[in-house]
């Protein structure tokens, strides 16, 4: 058994890290685990031949949490808000203007006279909606009874899974997806400059500077309660005594490693993962440059230039995702996000100098559904019967979606742990993890 610690945290993605910074930082004693070689988690960017390909499209939403809390980290943002102009609706009727401004709203296709009435009144009013009314009422049916007319839905539609990243509109709840439209909506998105993994890299520069410790390239392979706090016990047979423990990985693998917790398993049991089918494109050349955006109105369908607004590829070259909002389960998906690159930017197929095609990525491991309630069914930072274990991620808590649901829950697991070991106010000294205990890790 190795010497006590304050705290461990499991999982050394931007939840688990952030959770660590905000641990360190308040003077506690913190050791961060995290079974792959490397740090990130879902944030990792891969770079090939100078472009910079996030795992699939990622945005940061303005205003929301995540921008909050990488604030209080001291972290910047450094990124690109993408524009609109130009931006098309993939319909039955072919490619038509997007209606997300004055102009279009006005000019497309995409809608009759009566369907740009319904959007317009619907987009402008969402700041008035009671998101907190509509909780347990799903998108799809809140969606039927505010617009009435086919054209109008499909818009609709596909705002909100463009807000949400989910396609379940029949299961995702109604608040949940009025109050993230609204964000979008009002606020917009930013593309970041170098990809997430400068996100990773502000925030691990933070876990280093408070003094925590890192082990990678181990997992976890049990969290149990103890006399004196948590036994946080790794697949190579090392144990270590700590107060409390964050764990800030998926709800599976929480309710896996803390086995003795009923409520982790429920939670485990309820999660929906969020699935897309992504296809992430390097071209040396944008056939097209003024086609940035799209949203299918049809089929869940996402098309966007990242590079457009974000520092992600060398001059001249273009970082496009297209995703579908649903898993690529019958191998058609991969020729349908084709097809839209075919029909967007024809010519793109001579241009390509990376592709990567991911079936079915997790883009977030629970939906907010319309069955629990929306955000307040979501798992809370205490697991209730664990005292002295707490999780975090995009699963947990009742703020937000996505990453800012996965921070606002880092910042409060941390907290809650601190509170909890000083009031145990058990003394565990500072130590270094030495190379000689691990080859994945180091000392800081």
């Amino acid at each position: 058994m190795e010497r006590a610690l304050d705290l461990v945290v499991v999982g050394g993605g931007l939840s688990g890290l952030a959770s660590a910074a905000f641990a360190a930082r308040s003077g506690l004693s913190v050791l961060v685990i995290e079974k792959a070689g490397e740090l990130g988690g879902r944030a990792r960017t891969t770079m090939v031949h100078n472009f910079a390909l996030n795992l699939g499209a990622h945005a940061v939403y303005r205003g929301g949490e995540a921008e909050r809390v990488l604030s209080a980290l001291g972290v910047h943002i450094d990124g690109g808000v993408p524009n609109a102009s130009g931006a098309v609706a993939l319909t039955a009727r072919g490619a038509q203007a997007l209606p997300v401004g004055l102009v279009s709203m006005l000019t497309t296709g995409a809608l009759s006279f009566a369907g740009k009435i319904e959007v317009s009144r619907l987009l402008t009013s969402l700041h008035k909606i009671d998101a907190d009314a509509l909780a347990g009422e799903t998108a799809a049916g809140w969606i039927d009874k505010s617009v009435h007319t086919e054209g109008a839905r499909g818009i609709v539609r596909a705002l909100a899974r463009v807000s949400t990243y989910s396609g379940a509109l029949d299961r995702l709840s109604a608040g949940a997806a009025v109050s993230q439209m609204g964000l979008a909506m009002k606020n917009n998105v930013t593309y970041v400059h170098g990809g997430w993994q400068t996100l990773v890299s502000s925030v691990l520069e933070i876990v280093q500077k408070a003094g925590a410790q890192l082990v990678t390239g181990d997992g976890v392979s049990s969290v149990r309660r103890a006399a004196n706090g948590v036994v946080v016990t790794l697949a190579d047979g090392r144990s270590f005594e700590a107060n409390a423990a964050i764990i800030a990985g998926t709800p599976r693998t929480a309710a896996s490693i803390a086995s003795e917790s009923r409520y982790l398993a429920q939670a485990a049991d309820r999660a929906e993962p969020v699935k897309v089918a992504t296809l992430d494109v390097a071209l040396s050349t944008l056939p097209r440059p003024g086609c940035r955006f799209a949203l299918g109105t049809e089929r869940p369908l996402y098309y966007s230039v990242h590079s457009a607004a974000a520092r992600l590829a060398p001059e001249g070259g273009a970082v496009v995702h297209v995703m579908a909002y649903e898993a690529d389960t019958a191998g058609r998906i991969e020729a349908e996000l084709e097809g839209v690159l075919d029909t967007l930017q024809p010519g793109w197929r001579d241009r390509v100098v990376h592709r990567r095609f991911l079936p079915s990525m997790t883009a977030a491991n629970a939906l907010v559904s319309a069955a629990e309630g929306g955000f307040a069914g979501r798992s809370q930072v205490t697991v209730a019967d664990m005292p002295g274990v707490f999780v975090a991620g995009d699963w947990v808590g009742p703020k937000g979606m996505l990453l800012d649901a996965a921070l606002a829950s880092a910042e409060s697991a941390a907290g809650a742990a601190k509170v909890y070991i000083e009031q145990k106010r058990v003394p565990a000294p500072r130590r270094d993890v030495s190379r000689s205990e691990s080859a994945g890790a180091f000392a800081l």
